[in-house]
């Protein structure tokens, strides 16, 4: 039933797909694939219908399976309801939490490096210039 309805709803298509979504690493689509099955898993469960569990988040059925099926297009307030209603909403806050961003730390030390070669190397003219005006 359910690869019914996915199959049902490719065969829909959909408006212009944005560049973000069509050009997703195959990591993160993969992520995004495994959080819907997640999901999907958490919801049977739970002994859940696809009715049932749509009417709950505020979504049509056709949402809910798009967003099992980890379809990227869905969007975040959908994802954080379905999180919500297995009591996980709260590992949203964390994700991209500044003092776990990698890229930024090393940016951060990067930045650090240079002004401390430049504070050396000003301190070293100045010590010379001192020198030369001592002798």
């Amino acid at each position: 039933m359910v690869t019914k309805h996915v199959f049902l709803l490719s065969c829909i298509g959909m408006a212009r797909t944005s560049k973000a979504i069509t050009q997703l690493p195959p990591t993160t689509q993969a992520s995004i694939e495994r959080l819907g099955a997640d999901l999907a898993v958490a919801r049977l469960r739970r002994k859940e219908s696809l009715q049932s569990w749509s009417r709950r988040m505020g979504v049509s059925v056709g949402t809910l399976l798009r967003l099992e099926a980890g379809d990227p297009s869905v969007g975040i307030g959908i994802v954080a309801t379905a999180l919500w209603l297995i009591q996980r909403d709260s590992a949203l806050g964390s994700l991209a939490n500044p003092e776990d961003d990698l890229g930024a730390i090393e940016q951060d030390v990067r930045e650090a490096k240079k002004v401390g070669r430049a504070r050396a190397r000003a301190s070293a003219e100045a010590r010379i210039a001192r020198s030369k005006a001592a002798s």
